[in-house]
């Protein structure tokens, strides 16, 4: 009998190698590698009745253009970052930390379309039919287009699809999935890789709406090879505080739509509830009057969020001050106090400074730069900032405030929610009619936004 050809796998990018190495040499991860048997799939899998179709190569000025038809759900949020809605056929990894929400999102997904008159095929590897009812009965999302099924083995999930014929499907989770040809465990690189691809076969050729959860590593980033990603239409990372109620579905990447939008949703006692305005939810605790605190106009996709950016700025008991940024870039922070040392002459080499964004969000815009400047300035001079106040503006190394995109949606926001003036570069007033009711007051430097904001 032959021996068994074995080969190593690194658990984190899925990187082969003949022998055990310690460090991998494609994504550098220590102790990563992982013995698995060399395994040749079988082609029954292949040429089942349930992917048996012959496609043939078509010019392509054959087919024809238009628009995806969407599936939309009930959640105006979820429809936002997926780019308008479910595309049929489309395969969507969704990641998230345990515990977050993920099976309670896509179970009221599910009924949505399953409301709407779409078969739903609900997939768990994880969870008992009964666990899966009582949340359902929880949730209050009990239908009879609904179906639920407790399996892990891939043949018998194929079987269930061809007798089910779902509209929309979804795997929870697929590092449980098996396929009994490969020899490995569920979850190592060659099960998670297989399985994909068969699912990935079924949603092209079937049309079905499918959505994979995915487990994450201890760092944030969805387990398993990295070709998971690669292989999927859309990934989404399914975000928040163990300590908030809200949530926050952002998009990585999307075939067919913006990778820069956010849906925000609470959890409450009865589910995941959509938050339709978040500046109204991220200033509700704000503080009026107080030194450090600066309300900034953040661009998350197409949507304008209005964000309180807080800073602290006191004497330093180390040789070299600290520098602590919670919800923006540490760079971008150390940046900006260099601009301010250099040119707004505040002497901050004694200074720790502590910059955070309430409500644990992130910013990674240029264009709260000068929101930050403007933060930490008065937390130096413990001057109070206006409580009515909206300040945005990319910073240069020179001292000037830079155009940002988007202003008028950016004011718009801010005038909705009742503030009564925005401080904003001078080169971004161009080319558009501010709404009446509220206060324009362009600037070229941080010195002319600092004399106005802290006057």
């Amino acid at each position: 009998m032959a021996k068994a050809k074995t080969k190593f796998h690194c658990q984190e990018c899925g990187y082969e190698s003949p022998k055990w190495l310690g460090k991998c040499p494609g994504c550098q991860s220590w102790n990563s590698f992982v013995e698995e048997v060399e395994t040749v799939v079988k082609t029954q899998g292949l040429n089942s009745s349930l992917l048996r179709t012959k496609e043939k190569a078509v010019p392509l000025i054959h087919i024809e253009s238009g628009e995806e038809q969407r599936i939309t759900t009930q959640h105006q949020e979820l429809n936002r970052v997926l780019g308008g809605g479910l595309v049929p056929g489309s395969l969507i990894l969704v990641g998230g930390d345990p515990g977050i929400g993920k099976s309670t999102l896509l179970l009221q997904t599910s009924f949505a379309l399953a409301t709407a008159g779409l078969k739903v095929l609900y997939i768990s590897g994880e969870e008992s039919v009964r666990q899966t009812k009582l949340r359902a009965d929880r949730l209050g999302v009990v239908s009879p287009l609904l179906y639920v099924l407790c399996e892990t083995n891939l043949e018998q999930i194929e079987e269930a699809i061809e007798e089910v014929k779902p509209d929309f499907m979804v795997i929870d989770s697929i590092q449980t999935v098996y396929h009994p040809a490969v020899t490995s465990a569920p979850g190592s690189v060659s099960q998670v890789r297989e399985c994909t691809g068969h699912f990935m076969r079924i949603a092209k050729i079937k049309g079905i709406a499918t959505v994979l959860v995915g487990h994450v590593t201890k760092e944030g980033a969805i387990a398993g090879p990295r070709l998971l990603e690669h292989m999927v239409d859309c990934v989404l990372y399914f975000e928040g505080e163990r300590h908030h109620s809200y949530r926050l579905l952002r998009a990585v990447k999307n075939r067919f739509g913006s990778t820069n939008e956010i849906g925000i949703f609470e959890m409450q006692e009865q589910g995941l509830v959509e938050v339709s305005n978040p500046s109204e939810l991220f200033l509700s605790e704000r503080p009026l009057g107080v030194s450090g605190s600066t309300v900034v106009a953040s661009m998350e996709g197409t949507r304008p969020v209005l964000v309180e950016l807080q800073a602290l700025v006191s004497q330093t008991n180390f040789p070299t001050p600290r520098r602590m940024a919670t919800g923006v870039d540490y760079n971008r922070l150390s940046l900006i106090v260099a601009v301010l040392e250099k040119r707004m002459g505040m002497f901050l080499q004694n200074q720790d400074a502590y910059l955070n964004v309430a409500g644990g969000v992130k910013l990674d815009e240029p264009a709260v730069d000068l929101g930050i400047a403007v933060s930490i300035a008065s937390s130096f001079k413990e001057i109070p900032t206006q409580p009515y106040d909206v300040v945005f503006g990319e910073v240069g190394l020179t001292g000037e405030v830079r155009g940002v995109s988007r202003v008028d949606q950016r004011v718009r926001e801010a005038h909705k929610l009742g503030f009564r003036r925005v401080i904003l570069p001078e080169k971004s007033l161009k080319g558009w009619t501010p709404p009446a009711g509220i206060e324009i007051i362009g600037v070229n430097t941080v010195a002319e936004a600092l004399s106005v904001a802290l006057a």
